[in-house]
């Protein structure tokens, strides 16, 4: 851990910091809470725990806010809510907790939860960050858990108790189900008709060879009757519908093959072609399942808006009073107390005189808004001066956060141009599959019936061969492969498709090609280190943007002590430090009498009477941005700026990165608009985000990239998903999908050339099944040889930049 930093959590430590005692050593920590988690983590038996970390812990929450929060949960109308009663005496709720870092964070959370009493079984998934939980109702119950999370620094909320219903849980255990007796058929099939095949050019005796076909038969039943369950589902339903889907001759040569299988197998007579199906269902199954985990990734939109709307809230009773009760329980026209850095609970009024909200999840907007009496508060937005006093305006669905959601969903469905084209591709390509089996069957028929259900069979096996199910499965699954080990996750598998043929890239600002957090550019004074620390020792206390900034940058330098600090809405910071009262803040804040009554976007630092340090701050530039937009720039692609943030700032960025076209103070209903603008002449768009506002956008856009390190709303409508601050991988990905791209054209043309030179054969009686069989196979290891080809010939890689920061020199 970094000198100056809290041993549990790693932020800045304050003047004095208190002191935490662990595994026999005392270690300085930032605040009480990280104190109290760090000695009861120790306490626990669970020290190793800062031994096996790979990142620092969150900021453990105060031990009396998570407390008091906690027994809001014991609310029976809360309660109902987040819990499942079970069988035998059981309960069941399911929590996403912030703070999962590494797998010593499962490590931890699992085996201090394992140790409250009553408890009965906890399940973390930490790529999702929700923990399952099963306990005794008559031995613990939900406060107690979530106060032992509390303890042990970690927040935890309560999802709703439908959660636990789980569609996608189900379908994913079903389908590792069924491709694991697939598989398993398929590799007993396969030894099975080994023997027969061998048996072919030796001497097999007829006991022999009925034995290895009963085997089959044994191994390949339930492959076809519960593995391939769904492509006979969805055959009936295509039917029904009176389309024809992929499923309808897949599960037509299923069931012929499956069914002449049988009737060769109870006759002793002809071929018979278990290994065949089995194989044919377990290649097909593993495509699907890559399809369905990449469509699962898509849905977290219920945890994203979860983390963003408030849990709590603080009721102000008609006798003046304050209740802390849970947000889902306010009504319209109730009024609240917020306080300062709390998130507004639901959309209200604001009526106290004035305070400054970061509403950059709704507008994009970098710097804070300010709000007088009577102006609208959004919820799930960030209050930096208070308490204020708000009144309710609307609640649940009709909220402006519910909104940016509902355009999500909207923006999602307006994108059916490629699905209706894949669709009408898949129904020509299975016409003429059945048009020819039946040419076959009915050609045999009239020269030699008893060839004629063999030769059709063939002409099934080698139509649908695996090298056809698995050109795009091939492909993809190796092009994802190799983008994950470079930090670009693919959630649409379409989006490599979209990615390629793009035209346009419409990048957000805040957050995206600048870094979240303020930086401080210069500092005018006579003695920069002196002031810095002044102003540090001021702005520890407050949550504000500015002082976090100010706070990172005085990291080193020696510690001032600030009393009687008072934070002043609107204005700015002001205590004392070393006998002397300064101020912090905006010009007109920290001067008596300021020289004119405007302020700049600079943080002064005086006595009230003269100016100490003038603090200049300005977004930094996201490492590598530059080198990620000129290389898109040279692959073709025309870049664009839509910032929801003031036109001075979006400007100067533009200007820095060598953007042309850029836009400034648009609301996600803007950025969809310019969006269908660019689509009506034609362009393909990339749209990169990173706020919660961009959530639209993304999905509105062919491709939506979202950072990781972004909010979670916007990397669950992300089609790609870039680890970190990582921007040049985009530029990388994009020359990958080109060649992914050109390798699935290759594996389908090959798959298209076996099937015509194989196919007229099969139909001519001159390649019996068994034979189509081992071609099928064949073939199949071609694509999979050609598409382990993506990503070795890429050799141009854009080197890593490294941030530009301002440092003061001690």
């Amino acid at each position: 851990m970094n000198a100056g930093a809290c041993w549990h959590c790693g932020e800045p430590l304050p003047a004095n910091p208190p002191t935490a005692s662990v595994a026999g050593g005392t270690h300085d920590v930032c605040c009480n809470g990280c104190r109290a988690a760090a000695e009861w983590i120790d306490k626990l038996g669970l020290a190793d725990y800062y031994r096996l970390r790979s990142a620092p812990s969150l900021r453990a929450p105060d031990p009396q806010a998570a407390q008091r929060n906690v027994q809001t949960w014991a609310r029976p109308e809360l309660a109902r809510h987040v819990v499942r009663k079970l069988g035998a005496g059981q309960n069941e709720t399911l929590l996403l907790i912030d703070g999962i870092r590494c797998s010593a964070c499962v490590w931890l959370i699992e085996r201090s939860l394992s140790a409250v009493p009553g408890v009965a079984s906890v399940q973390v998934n930490a790529s999702a960050q929700r923990a399952r939980i099963v306990w005794d109702p008559a031995r613990a119950d939900l406060p107690t858990i979530l106060a032992a999370l509390a303890r042990t620094g970690y927040g935890a909320l309560p999802l709703d108790a439908a959660a636990l219903d789980d569609a996608r849980r189900r379908e994913s255990r079903a389908a590792l189900k069924r491709l694991a007796v697939a598989g398993f058929g398929a590799m007993q099939a396969m030894m099975y008709a080994s023997a027969l095949y061998l048996g072919a050019f030796t001497t097999m005796d007829a006991a022999t060879r009925d034995a290895m076909r009963w085997l089959g038969l044994l191994v390949a039943t339930p492959v076809v009757f519960y593995s391939a369950a769904p492509f006979f589902a969805g055959a009936v339903r295509a039917l029904r519908a009176r389309t024809l889907g992929m499923d309808v001759p897949v599960a037509l040569a299923i069931a012929l093959i499956y069914g002449a299988s049988v009737i060769e197998a109870m006759r002793g007579g002809g071929e018979v072609y278990f290994d065949s199906v089995s194989m044919f269902v377990f290649f097909l199954l593993i495509g699907r399942y890559l399809e369905m985990r990449a469509r699962h990734r898509a849905g977290n939109l219920a945890d994203a808006m979860a983390r963003l709307t408030p849990a709590f809230a603080e009721r102000i009773r008609a006798d003046g009073g304050i209740e802390h009760i849970g947000a889902l329980e306010l009504a319209v026209g109730e009024r609240v107390q917020i306080a300062q850095g709390e998130r507004v609970p639901a959309d209200a009024m604001l009526e106290s005189a004035a305070s400054r909200v970061d509403e950059s999840l709704l507008t994009g907007e970098s710097a804070p808004v300010r709000k007088s009496c009577g102006d609208a508060l959004v919820g799930g937005s960030v209050l930096l001066d208070g308490p204020v006093v708000a009144r309710v305006t609307r609640v649940g669905a009709d909220t402006a956060l519910a909104g940016i959601a509902a355009l999500v969903a909207r923006a999602q469905s307006e994108r059916p141009r490629l699905a209706q084209a894949g669709e009408r591709m898949a129904a020509g390509f299975v016409a003429r599959v059945l048009a020819l089996a039946a040419l076959c069957a009915i050609g045999w028929s009239f020269t030699d019936p008893a060839r004629a259900l063999t030769a059709t069979l063939a002409v099934l096996v080698v139509s649908c061969p695996c090298a056809f199910a698995l050109a795009v499965p091939a492909a993809l699954t190796r092009a994802l492969s190799v983008l994950a080990a470079r930090g670009v996750f693919v959630v649409h598998t379409d989006a490599i498709e979209n990615l390629a043929l793009a035209t346009h890239a419409v990048f957000d600002k805040t957050g995206t090609l600048t870094e979240p957090d303020l930086d401080v550019a210069d500092i005018a004074a006579n003695d920069r280190n002196e002031a810095l620390a002044f102003a540090a020792a001021l702005a520890r206390g407050s949550t504000h943007p500015v002082a976090h900034a100010l706070a990172r940058a005085a990291i080193g330098l020696p510690v001032k002590t600030a009393t009687d600090i008072r934070t002043v809405a609107g204005g700015g910071i002001e205590g004392t430090i070393d006998a002397r009262h300064l101020k912090l803040g905006q010009r007109s804040f920290a001067l008596a009498n300021p020289v004119d009554g405007t302020d700049d976007d600079s943080v002064v630092l005086a006595d009230g009477a003269q100016v100490i340090a003038t603090f200049c701050l300005r977004e930094r530039v996201r490492a590598g941005a530059r080198a990620a937009l000129d290389a898109l720039r040279a692959d073709g692609l025309r870049v664009e700026l839509a910032s929801g943030d003031a036109q001075a700032k979006v400007a100067v960025v533009a200007q820095r990165l060598g953007i042309e076209t850029w836009h400034a103070r648009m609301r996600p209903a803007d950025k969809l608009e310019r969006l269908r603008d660019l689509r009506a002449d034609g362009a393909r768009i990339v749209a990169i985000g990173d706020g919660i506002n961009d959530a639209p956008v993304l999905a509105g856009a062919d491709v939506a990239v979202a950072l990781a390190s972004g909010a979670q709303l916007a990397q669950a409508a992300g089609d790609i998903v870039i680890d970190g601050d990582n921007l040049p991988a985009l530029a990388q990905a994009r020359t990958l999908a080109r060649q992914t791209l050109a390798v699935l054209r290759q594996n389908q043309r090959w798959a298209l050339v076996y099937n015509l030179a194989v196919v007229p054969l099969g139909a001519l009686g001159f390649v019996p099944p068994w034979l189509a069989a081992i071609g099928m196979s064949a073939s199949s290891l071609v694509v999979i040889l050609n598409a382990l080809r993506i990503g070795r010939s890429e050799s141009a890689r854009i080197p890593a930049v490294e941030p530009a920061v301002v440092h003061v020199n001690p």
